[in-house]
């Protein structure tokens, strides 16, 4: 176990950049496609979920996740988990990484690459939809790459987006959301909503949008007249579409096509904005592939380090 790094949440936030990390994912996907796989076991409400990715000339990484829904009664974390990091060379197992933060800047930082790409370089005003723990990821990786931006949040309970604004003299909480919407130049949503909320008509000419939230069939975030009104990207047509209901659910209603989506990151260089008063709207679905590119850029930082 001497040769194995075994990387702790600390440890990784020390090393890691949010810049670094959104060049390291353009790079990864220049290597040939992944292969990915995701399994389920289950002990009443209790899961065991791991997800798997294979890339040659990258390696390989076994995310598992455990997924404890009594814990929050106790005051212990509900998803816990560790990321497996092997060799592409011989598949010996090179890092234990901490599942927590490879998940924090992997969901971020998948964000943060489309929005470098497709929203203008000139926004001002960023808004959070959602107060959970990805809204502070977010505002710390936004924040990275737009530093003049002032910071809108907005929650369903207004206490969760007052909490997060305190102390943060670049960030308002607010209460009413089409207004909100409408003053923003990125609107990055991560609630858990089935029933979605994001209005097409609220979003002002040149508006960035990035979806988060959704991961299951059941679940959207943006309405289909967000859809029709944006040119559409995705971090991979093999996790979004026919997985995720913020794509498939307008795909099987006819209120979008296949053909509205431009591209996915396997070819990034599609990721432009046409016009300064297009908008644009990127569906982050994750998936085991970006773990495995997020992981391999944690140790080779905390490698550096050293």
């Amino acid at each position: 176990m001497s040769d194995i790094a075994m990387i702790s949440y600390q440890e990784g936030e020390s090393v890691l950049d949010w810049l670094r990390l959104t060049d390291a994912l353009a790079a990864a996907h220049d290597l040939p496609k992944a292969e990915i796989g995701d399994t389920f076991l289950y002990r009443g409400e209790d899961t065991l979920l791991t997800r798997s990715a294979w890339i040659d000339g990258l390696g390989v990484a076994v995310k598992a996740a455990t997924i404890y829904p009594g814990n929050k009664a106790v005051g212990k974390p509900a998803v816990n988990g560790a990321v497996n990091l092997m060799s592409d060379e011989d598949g010996t197992l090179e890092a234990i990484v901490d599942f927590h933060l490879v998940t924090k800047w992997k969901t971020a930082g998948d964000s943060l690459l489309a929005a470098r790409r497709l929203a203008r370089p000139d926004s001002r005003v960023i808004l959070i939809v959602g107060a959970g723990a990805v809204a502070a990821s977010l505002r710390e990786a936004y924040g990275a790459a737009f530093p003049q931006a002032r910071f809108l949040v907005w929650n369903r309970t207004p206490a969760g987006a007052e909490a997060l604004a305190e102390g943060d003299p670049a960030m308002e909480a607010v209460t009413d959301l089409p207004a909100a919407v409408g003053r923003a130049d990125i609107v990055t949503c991560a609630t858990m909503a089935t029933e979605p909320y994001l209005d097409g008509a609220w979003l002002k000419p040149g508006t960035h949008v990035d979806l988060i939230g959704a991961y299951r069939p059941d679940m959207r975030e943006a309405m289909d007249s967000a859809l029709q009104r944006a040119r559409i990207f995705v971090d991979s047509f093999d996790t979004t579409v026919g997985h995720i209901g913020e794509i498939q659910i307008p795909l099987d209603s006819g209120a979008i096509t296949r053909a509205d989506l431009v591209a996915d990151y396997y070819d990034l260089g599609a990721f432009t904005r046409t016009d300064d008063e297009g908008i644009t709207l990127f569906k982050n679905g994750g998936g085991a592939h970006l773990d495995l590119m997020t992981a391999r850029h944690v140790l080779d930082a905390w490698r550096e380090a050293r």
